[in-house]
């Protein structure tokens, strides 16, 4: 069985990551089943049969994706604006997974975040939920989970990729870090999240800056400074 499962903070460059694993071609791909069955009470995913399967409780999500692994490597990434309670009572469910992470620079995620979303509750940034399932994981599989900086990424596309797939054990495709850009089906639920991973081509540097930030809001600095600590013990392990 081969799962990968990239867990991620909104706004950290996860969107980009995933539409690169879908231009591979080589692995089934499978976009926030997690938060989408927790926002919505089901989810619907790719099925064994080359069909879909629906599914309403995060058990069966867990069982369906290790089943499709079983028939080739699966890639998912999820956000963590939620504790995902029923991954922490039955860990023996993700102990067969390969488990990564990404993370980017708060002040700038938080910013972002609250560019979609004006009003984020703190819970929502996602490090704290990052760092929880990350002690998890390392728990549950005895392998210390792969970390991602976006920044990095930003910066140096090849070799970070080129190192992620050597430690999850797929084949490096550098023809995967481009693509057309345009809207994909399983964006469409959650639209304006995914607009900037629409619009691109290739992982690239944002270039927007935010008239709300950390630096000039209170309520968004006492944010940044509740996640800050999970973020600075996230990125100590970054590639």
């Amino acid at each position: 069985m081969t799962v990968i499962a990239m867990w991620a903070h909104p706004r950290s460059v996860s969107t980009a990551f995933l539409r690169m694993m879908i231009e591979r071609g080589d692995i089934t791909v499978v976009h926030e089943p997690l938060v989408l069955l927790t926002d919505h009470g089901e989810v619907t995913v790719p099925g064994a049969d080359g069909g879909t399967a629906t599914v309403r409780t995060p058990g069966a999500l867990l069982a369906h994706l290790a089943e499709l692994g079983t028939a080739g490597p699966v890639f998912f990434k999820d956000t963590l604006e939620y504790h995902y309670t029923h991954l922490f009572e039955h860990p023996e469910q993700i102990a067969g997974f390969t488990h990564t992470f990404i993370v980017r620079d708060p002040a700038r995620a938080i910013a972002s975040h609250h560019a979609v979303k004006p009003g984020m509750e703190c819970r929502e940034a996602g490090y704290e939920h990052q760092w929880a399932l990350y002690e998890l994981a390392w728990r549950a599989t005895g392998v210390r989970p792969l970390v991602l900086a976006a920044e990095r990424l930003l910066a140096d596309p090849a070799g970070q990729v080129g190192t992620y797939c050597a430690r999850v054990g797929l084949p490096y495709l550098p023809d995967a870090l481009s693509w057309q850009p345009g809207e994909r089906p399983e964006w469409r639920t959650n639209r304006p999240w995914h607009l900037d991973a629409s619009a691109s081509s290739a992982f690239h540097a944002p270039e927007r800056e935010y008239e709300v930030t950390v630096h000039n809001d209170e309520r968004l600095r006492r944010i940044y400074e509740h996640h800050l600590p999970y973020y600075e013990r996230l990125v100590e392990h970054a590639i």
